[in-house]
C-alpha cells in the first residue's frame, strides 16, 4: 500500500466579491508593489478576522480598500476556492453584489478595472482567483 504523507499547512480563510457594475462588468483590483503576488489582479477582499463571517468580511474590505458600501441580504454566494499555495491553504468564498452604494476608488494603493467576464483572461490573476473566472462568463 502507497502511503502519500503531506505536511499540514495552515488553512487561511479570504472572502472576495465580484462586484458588477450596471453594464455587467466586474471590478477587479491590482495587488500593489510590497505586497505578495503584487501586479496580479484579483476579486476585491481580503481575510476573514476572527469572529467575522465572509460576509462581514466582505463588506469591511469593500468599505476599507475600494470606498463601496453594500448590505448582507446584496451578497450571493456564487462559487469558492479551494488553493495549496506554498506555505498555506486558501479557501475563498466568492460572492456577487450588483447592488451597492458609492463610486469605486482605490484607497490602497492598488488600480481598479471594469472588465466584462470574457475579458478577465487578459489580466494575470493569482491561481486561486483564475479558475473561478468561468463561473462569472457563464453568469454573466
Amino acid at each position: 500500500m502507497n502511503e502519500v504523507v503531506t505536511a499540514s499547512k495552515r488553512l487561511l480563510l479570504v472572502a472576495a466579491c465580484a462586484l458588477v457594475d450596471a453594464d455587467g462588468r466586474v471590478l477587479l483590483a491590482q495587488r500593489p508593489q510590497g505586497k505578495q503576488l503584487a501586479g496580479l489582479w484579483e476579486f476585491p477582499g481580503g481575510k476573514v478576522e476572527p469572529g467575522e463571517t465572509p460576509e462581514q468580511c466582505i463588506i469591511r474590505e469593500l468599505h476599507e480598500e475600494i470606498g463601496i458600501e453594500t448590505d448582507i441580504p446584496c451578497l450571493a454566494p456564487l462559487t469558492f476556492a479551494s488553493h495549496s499555495y506554498d506555505d498555506f491553504h486558501l479557501l475563498m468564498p466568492l460572492f456577487i453584489c450588483r447592488r451597492f452604494r458609492g463610486i469605486a476608488q482605490p484607497r490602497e494603493g492598488q488600480a481598479l478595472k471594469w472588465v466584462r467576464p470574457k475579458q478577465m483572461r487578459d489580466y494575470p490573476m493569482p491561481p486561486a482567483d483564475a479558475p473561478l473566472i468561468p463561473f462569472l462568463i457563464d453568469l454573466l
